[in-house]
């Protein structure tokens, strides 16, 4: 049984996880660049696929990599992968009904009790874990592929200086991509004394899940999970890029800084993280978020 329009993805579940056929599927949603399914098998395997149309296994191999890499950690609830790959057909933004997809474990959250201040304890311990990485075990920053923040290409190449990379492949980029001339002269400022928001702190490499909110977040039982990533190491603060939307309670700050406690300048940094995430929304959906980029912009030059 195949996906509706998407060949490839249940032949490849068919053939590989010794469960039978593919007996059910339910579609649950999606977003502006892929979609999002539940299947079942005549064994009861049931799984989590996802599917991207024009677009190549690119895009879920930073997914798959990322869910990885936290997993390892063994603290926080993460899906298992099990593959990504092609669609039937020719891939790419021209290959007709080419895509990709990926296929990872089922994970029950309708009846989840979520706990802050267990996410916030678990969460701190993902980012204290010594990364498996070879790179990010030797102290750089970065991740081993390219992957996507939303809908908005995110670079990762590795660097040796946390300043540099923040500059260099978070801040730049969506800068440019507002192709306005304030924020980019008020960017520019920002991005010239970045180094003095970070003086006197010890920045360590941790894998981040790197687009924390809402609904990335859930519980299975009584166990925090997190997904959707847009992974990479980096700056345990910048974690909390997207904490505007997070819903972090007291319970959470409480438990996380128990483990890990507020450095500081904390405040100023997790504005500079903030502006990314806005800078992000302002390229992916518009005006609406320009005078938020703009008062933090203003606030830190």
């Amino acid at each position: 049984m195949e996906l509706a329009g998407h060949p490839g993805a249940n032949a490849w579940i068919e053939e590989n996880l010794g469960s039978g056929p593919v007996v059910k599927e339910s579609f649950v949603g999606g977003s502006g660049w892929s979609s999002a399914y539940t299947v079942e098998t005549r064994d009861g395997l049931k799984l989590f696929v996802k599917t991207a149309l024009g677009r190549d296994e690119g895009m879920f191999k930073g997914e798959a990599l990322g869910l990885q890499a936290m997993y390892d950690t063994n603290t926080l609830r993460i899906p298992k992968v099990y593959h990504y790959g092609l669609l039937g057909g020719a891939a790419g933004p021209a290959g007709g009904r080419g895509g990709s997809f990926i296929v990872m474990e089922y994970l029950d959250m309708r009846a989840g009790r979520l706990s802050m201040e267990a996410l916030g304890r678990r969460l701190a311990q993902m980012h204290l874990a010594v990364p498996k990485d070879g790179n990010a075990a030797a102290g750089r920053f970065g991740f081993p592929v390219d992957n996507t923040i939303g809908g908005t290409p995110q670079a990762n190449g590795w660097s040796d200086d946390w300043v540099a990379f923040l500059r260099d492949r978070r801040l730049a980029p969506q800068l440019r991509l507002t192709g306005d001339s304030k924020l980019q002269r008020l960017g520019d400022k920002l991005c010239a004394k970045l180094d003095s928001y970070f003086e006197g702190i010890e920045v360590r490499p941790s894998v981040l899940h790197g687009d924390l909110w809402s609904g990335n977040i859930g519980a299975v039982g009584d166990e925090p999970t997190i997904f959707d990533p847009a992974t990479y190491y980096g700056h345990h603060e910048a974690e909390f890029g997207m904490s505007w939307c997070a819903g972090f309670s007291q319970d959470f700050w409480r438990a996380y800084h128990e483990l890990i406690p507020r450095a500081p300048g904390f405040e100023q940094r997790a504005d500079i993280y903030r502006l990314y995430h806005y800078l992000n929304h302002l390229n992916l959906f518009g005006d609406g978020y320009y005078s938020q980029c703009a008062a933090i912009l203003q606030r830190l030059t």
